[in-house]
């Protein structure tokens, strides 16, 4: 009775040694496949993309100006560089970069570009959907924690079609605060969804005009800014700017992006 005893106690801590082996084998797997899925990034750059899993931002019916009313953006997906990478972009007086959704798709590609051509570093901080109002809130929180190089990019601007009038105001505060002695890069904006009725593709456009001509008489009362001009690349092309655009607004890959980040990277280099 002992003996058999024995040989069932034995294969009892046998069997459930196996299912711990088993478990602690497949917790481990879990594990290892969680930190795959957050370290391998969407972009190339030092930031991977987190937040939600859209790049768009929704909106909601008509609008006082004909392109909708913006919706919730703050759980779409954004970029933004770590706080090591933000000093050594100031130890080098590098480029800070403050962009929506198109910031957040192209930014990690402008970063290889820069680098390749010898440039300053950059840091970003891109969330899809924000208006120009919540990137120069970015600007300055940055400005108050860390100081400001030289050289800022404000890729904002698109989700402000939604609300022209209030544009003016958040190019002024960035204006202020990035001071005279600082050059602040505006890319301007083109916007016409292919997705949405004719009425808002056309809407679309007419905002995106009044937000462009903001920024056009804001670069006339200050010399610091200049404007990135991707809305007179895109119209000016001869067979117009489908072929850069994927839905009206985002850059198609990798021909719009290219083209946007290389003008981009122009200004950067005119400075």
């Amino acid at each position: 009775m002992r003996q058999g005893g024995a040989t069932e106690v034995s294969g009892v801590r046998a069997f459930f040694g196996s299912l711990l082996a088993i478990v602690v084998t497949l917790l481990v797997v879990a594990v290892l496949g969680g930190v795959f899925v957050v370290l391998e990034p969407r972009t190339t750059g030092s930031e991977a993309l987190v937040g939600g899993t859209s790049y768009s931002v929704p909106t909601r019916g008509g609008g006082p100006y004909g392109s909708g009313t913006l919706g919730p953006w703050q759980g779409l997906l954004h970029r933004i560089s770590s706080e090591d990478q933000i000093r050594d972009v100031l130890a080098f007086d590098g480029v800070f970069m403050f962009g929506d959704s198109i910031a957040v798709q192209d930014s990690s590609a402008l970063e290889q570009l820069l680098a390749d051509r010898g440039a300053d570093p950059i840091a970003v901080h891109d969330w899809s959907g924000q208006p120009a109002s919540a990137a120069v809130d970015a600007l300055e929180d940055w400005s108050r924690s860390y100081g400001l190089p030289q050289r800022i990019v404000m890729a904002v601007g698109t989700n402000d079609i939604f609300d022209p009038p209030a544009f003016t105001e958040q190019v002024e505060r960035a204006i202020r605060i990035a001071g005279p002695n600082r050059t602040v890069y505006w890319v301007n904006v083109y916007a016409s969804r292919t997705k949405q009725p004719a009425s808002v593709q056309d809407a679309d456009l007419a905002n995106s005009t009044w937000i462009n001509q903001q920024l056009a008489q804001a670069a006339l009362l200050h010399p610091n800014l200049r404007i990135v001009e991707w809305s007179e690349f895109l119209t000016t092309q001869p067979n117009g700017p489908a072929q850069y655009l994927r839905d009206g607004v985002h850059t198609s890959e990798p021909t719009g992006s290219s083209a946007r980040n290389g003008l981009i990277a122009d200004a950067i280099a005119s400075h």
